[in-house]
């Protein structure tokens, strides 16, 4: 993809804030006409955008916990080939989880990756994690928890694309 243009930048804003306006609008808030718009969203879709999505009120479906994991594991001082094939056991079992948002690895704080899950209760997170060393800690040296209690009032900025858009384009 070549170099994100102004207008492109704009579309993208306009999507991050609120993905279901439509062309005809995006184009009347950033002083565009709508093929334009229509055009370069198509583009930008094939290029630039992975998903629309929206944020739901995690409480409001029974999601109490947001859990932040960080991991460091063993099989990152070993062969290459264990790597990959520690690698390859890890996703499968990730990307059968439902709850869990996202798993990458990282750099900082002395581990090597971390994940964004959600539970409806401790409970649940509970037997997630017993789940989690069961079947994956055999690669694992440490395994660190943040818990975000969602229903206990202290949400000082919530989660929202919106903020990006605003970053994005250079607004304060």
């Amino acid at each position: 993809m070549k170099k994100i243009s102004d207008v492109d930048l704009k579309i993208l804003a306009g999507l991050l804030r609120n993905s279901k306006e439509s062309d005809r609008q995006l184009a009347k808030a950033i002083g565009v006409s709508q093929p334009t718009v229509t055009r370069r969203r198509a583009r930008l879709e094939k290029e630039a955008i992975s998903s629309y999505t929206l944020i739901p009120k995690w409480v409001k479906l029974g999601f109490k916990l947001l859990v932040i994991t960080f991991t460091k594991s063993k099989e990152a001082r070993s062969s290459p080939e264990k790597l990959k094939e520690t690698l390859e056991e890890s996703r499968e079992w990730m990307i059968a989880q439902p709850n869990v948002i996202v798993c990458v690895g990282s750099r900082g704080m002395d581990m090597g990756g971390f994940m964004i899950s959600l539970h409806r209760d401790y409970s649940e997170f509970d037997q997630f994690m017993r789940d989690h060393n069961l079947t994956l800690g055999k690669y694992l040296d440490d395994v660190q928890n943040v818990i975000v209690n969602l229903d206990g009032g202290s949400v000082l900025k919530p989660f929202d694309f919106a903020y990006l858009a605003d970053y994005i384009t250079g607004k304060p």
